[in-house]
């Protein structure tokens, strides 16, 4: 009997899920009773991978555009045994080995269970990084048979890589020595090239030329009390700052002028609601 063919709009759903651009998050278990490391995942980030943008984007794969269609275009790949609906055990070691797999004789899609992988992805890339590697390890073989312009060409460009490392490494160490210089004199000191090992392009490394060394402002916090809330606490029997601090202002009487306290507001602590 003939294994059934695989579809193809549903080969590029197991593709996509088993590429990193699907973000679906797994984890490694034990398969038992053979002992064989295999991937696995929850259903739900399954579903959430279809629901993506970046599943979006795809062609010729199923269109999801709601929760129990991923369901349903999940539980259609089951029968072709990319991943099979598994329960997780107990860790096969220590506790942080992993977790004993045993795959459920009935199958089904459900968000809230786990299936293990049994489908690798294309190997387009690994074949090519292997072939390519290969041909790198032949080539560095070969190399005293290269005619005399290929190696002369090679020299320069391994004397050119290296004079950009070096020249990198001596901007590194007079930008420290300069930077020391400038926090003894001129506190609290000077940077030349700010940007040098920032997360940035190459030209903007460069940019700019130099810069302080000013300590990052931290973000503050946004207020809930404005203006409103100022006018609302001068009340008379209003918590200030909304309550928050507890106190109440508490105007006095004007009758009682005798007493030195008597034309000011006096502050009364009160216990909170809670």
């Amino acid at each position: 009997m003939e294994a059934p063919k695989v579809p193809p709009e549903l080969r590029n759903v197991a593709d996509f899920l088993r590429s990193g651009k699907s973000g679906m998050k797994t984890r490694v278990g034990v398969l038992v009773p053979i002992g064989k490391r295999v991937d696995y995942f929850k259903g739900k980030s399954a579903v959430k991978a279809l629901l993506s943008p970046a599943y979006a984007k795809k062609k010729n794969v199923p269109k999801v555009t709601t929760e129990e269609e991923a369901i349903a275009t999940l539980a259609s790949i089951l029968p072709f045994s990319f991943y099979a609906r598994v329960r997780r055990g107990e860790p096969s070691g220590s506790s942080s080995s992993p977790k004993q797999l045993q795959v459920e004789q009935m199958q089904m899609f459900k968000p809230e269970e786990y299936y293990a992988w049994f489908y690798e992805g294309s190997q387009l890339t690994t074949y090519v990084g292997g072939i390519a590697m290969v041909a790198v390890m032949l080539a560095a073989v070969m190399f005293p048979l290269w005619p005399s312009t290929m190696r002369l060409g090679v020299w320069y460009l391994s004397i050119g890589v290296l004079g950009l490392i070096g020249l990198f490494i001596a901007i590194a160490i007079v930008r420290l020595i300069f930077y020391i210089i400038t926090l003894i004199v001129a506190s609290p000191g000077i940077w030349i090239f700010p940007k040098l090992f920032a997360d940035v392009g190459v030209i903007e490394s460069f940019i700019p030329l130099w810069e302080w060394d000013l300590p990052k402002e931290k973000k503050k916090k946004k207020k809930h009390a404005d203006d409103k809330g100022k006018s609302k606490a001068s009340a008379p029997g209003t918590p200030i700052n909304g309550a928050s601090t507890g106190a109440y202002i508490e105007e006095v009487d004007s009758s009682s002028a005798s007493r030195p306290q008597s034309r000011s507001a006096t502050v009364e602590d009160a216990k909170d609601d809670d």
